[in-house]
């Protein structure tokens, strides 16, 4: 039984199952590597077929080969595939699963979504996000609710992928999870929604026990740019983490806050750079001509970084306020 020469290969499905029944593993693996640039549907069965070889880097190549098609009819074996006892085929087949393409592989997908393995079901939400397939919306809802934190947290973004849904309701009800990943993610996903439907939402969200928490919703305010979240976006500035502190200038800028403006004047006199930079950038933003005389010391600062931004930002509040040279 001769092997598929890499050179000069016979291209047909019958000699790639006669060449991967081939008792050397390293035969099995070149005809697999022969096929590389001229995989076609009709090599899908015997492909199929391969992901069941006593061989891991055989079965690695046959998902690598399947993966370039996007053949829904690998499905099944890809998701068996994702509890092979090896952990690069593994990785191949959930790769395999975000590269399906066509509208046959959702049902497919979604008959997996409830697999006891929790890898599983991980690798079934990712390869949905990556479909947008508004047929997948009820199922990834429910599996916000799963018992994994990361199929949660993986249903949270996939839902993000779909169209907008007009009711943020259902991912603003995650935010009481327990899992500050999760939490996270959620307040990122909301993020793409209108401001007046989300404001309030993440303006709980200042209050999270978990810093990074806070952070995200902070962040997400600022590109909002909603000017109804300045009040607490100022009380953010005296958060115990800096990072949180640094976001709340930023995101105040953002929203153009003048009410900010000597709390972040309070901040140029900080002992982390970060935080000189991000004040004089907010002020910057905003442009108010009582920030000069304490952004005027801060071309003179250690940190080179903060030099410069504030000269950028003594030069945005006299364009912004009309106000002249101090010197």
């Amino acid at each position: 039984m001769a092997a598929i020469d890499p050179d000069a290969p016979d291209l047909s499905p019958a000699a790639l199952r006669a060449a991967l029944a081939r008792a050397d593993a390293v035969d099995r693996q070149l005809a697999l590597i022969a096929i590389e640039d001229a995989c076609e549907p009709t090599f899908v069965e015997p492909l199929i077929e391969a992901l069941a070889d006593p061989d891991p880097t055989v079965r690695r190549l046959a998902i690598e080969r399947l993966e370039d098609l996007g053949d829904p009819r690998a499905v099944p074996g890809l998701i068996r595939a994702v509890e092979d006892g090896d952990p690069d085929v593994r990785d191949a087949a959930a790769d395999a699963l975000r590269q399906l393409r066509g509208a046959d592989a959702v049902p497919l997908l979604l008959a997996a979504i409830d697999h006891p393995n929790p890898a599983v079901r991980r690798a079934v939400i990712v390869a949905l996000r990556e479909l947008r397939d508004e047929r997948g919306r009820r199922d990834l809802e429910r599996a916000l609710h799963d018992r994994d934190p990361r199929v949660r947290g993986e249903a949270v973004v996939s839902l993000a992928f779909l169209p907008r849904a007009d009711d943020p309701s259902v991912l603003a009800a995650c935010l009481g999870d327990p899992d500050a990943v999760v939490r996270r993610l959620v307040i990122g996903a909301l993020g793409g929604f209108p401001a007046a439907a989300v404001v309030p939402v993440l303006l709980r969200a200042l209050d999270d026990h978990d810093w990074q928490v806070r952070r995200e919703a902070v962040l997400i305010l600022g590109r909002l740019a909603a000017p109804d979240a300045a009040p607490a976006l100022i009380a953010r500035l005296t958060d115990p983490y800096w990072q949180v502190r640094k976001e709340a200038a930023l995101a105040l800028g953002q929203v153009h806050a003048a009410a900010a403006v000597p709390a972040l004047i309070g901040l140029l006199a900080s002992e982390v750079a970060d935080l000189r930079r991000a004040a004089a950038v907010a002020l910057g933003e905003i442009g108010a001509a009582a920030a000069l005389p304490a952004l005027e010391p801060l071309r003179r600062d250690d940190d080179a970084e903060v030099r410069k931004t504030a000269v950028r930002a003594i030069a945005n509040v006299r364009a912004r306020s009309g106000a002249g040279d101090l010197n």
